[in-house]
C-alpha cells in the first residue's frame, strides 16, 4: 500500500493521481512547509514581541504559501510528462507496421475476415487491421502484413495475432517506450510455434 502511494503518478489515471496530490500530498506537503517555515522565521531572530509575533506569522504563512505554490506547480509538470503519456498529442498516432512468417503448411486467410490483430499494453488495447494486398508467400512459407494505432509512450507492448480455428499468437514488440520512426523492418523474431514477425514504427509524414 506504502509502495502505490508513494507511486504518485498513475500515468493510466490522472484523475487518481490529482486525488491523491490533493488529499495525500498536499497535506504533507501543507505540514512540512509550516515547519519549515517555522524554523525560517526563527532564525530570522524577530523580537517575541506582539508585533513581531504577528509578522512571524505573516512570514510563516508567506513561506508555506510559496512552498505550497512550488510543489504544486512540480506536481504539475510531472503529470503533464507522465499522467497523459500520448505518443504524439495533439496529432495523427505513430503506426506499428508489421509482418508475420508462418510456418510451411499453416492455412491463412487471403482476406481480413478471419483474421484478428489486436495490439496489447499496459495500458491500453487497440485493434489492427491487415493488408491483403501485401500478403505474399516467402517460398512455402505465407506472410501477412499489417499496421496498428501506437498511441501511448510505454515499452509494454505484445502483439495478438488470432487466425480462426488456430490457438492465438503473442508476439512480444521490442520497441522503447517513445518508438521512433524506422524507415525500414527490423529482424525477424520467431515464437516457438516457428512463427516470426517483423515490425517497425512509423510517425505521421515519414515513409
Amino acid at each position: 500500500m506504502l509502495f502505490s502511494l508513494l507511486d504518485f503518478g498513475n500515468r493510466a489515471d490522472p484523475i487518481t493521481s490529482g486525488l491523491l496530490g490533493l488529499f495525500f500530498y498536499s497535506p504533507i506537503g501543507a505540514t512540512a512547509g509550516a515547519v519549515l517555515a517555522s524554523w525560517l522565521v526563527t532564525r530570522s531572530g524577530t523580537g517575541a514581541d506582539n508585533g513581531g509575533v504577528a509578522r512571524n506569522s505573516l512570514k510563516s504563512l508567506g513561506v508555506v504559501v510559496l512552498l505550497c505554490a512550488v510543489g504544486i506547480g512540480i506536481y504539475i509538470a510531472y503529470a503533464y510528462t507522465t499522467a497523459t503519456p500520448w505518443l504524439n498529442p495533439n496529432a495523427s498516432n505513430p503506426l506499428l507496421m508489421f509482418e508475420v512468417r508462418f510456418p510451411a503448411g499453416v492455412t491463412v486467410p487471403t482476406s481480413p475476415q478471419g483474421i484478428t490483430i489486436e495490439l496489447q499494453t499496459d495500458l491500453n488495447t487497440m485493434p489492427g487491421e491487415v493488408t491483403p494486398a501485401v500478403f505474399r508467400r516467402d517460398g512455402d512459407q505465407p506472410v501477412i502484413a499489417g499496421e496498428v494505432e501506437l498511441a501511448f509512450r510505454t515499452s509494454h507492448r505484445q502483439l495478438a495475432v488470432t487466425i480462426e480455428g488456430q490457438p492465438s499468437r503473442i508476439y512480444p514488440i521490442d520497441l522503447t517506450a517513445r518508438a521512433p520512426h524506422t524507415p525500414e523492418f527490423g529482424t525477424w523474431r520467431r515464437l516457438a510455434d516457428g512463427s516470426e514477425i517483423r515490425y517497425r514504427a512509423k510517425w505521421p509524414g515519414k515513409t
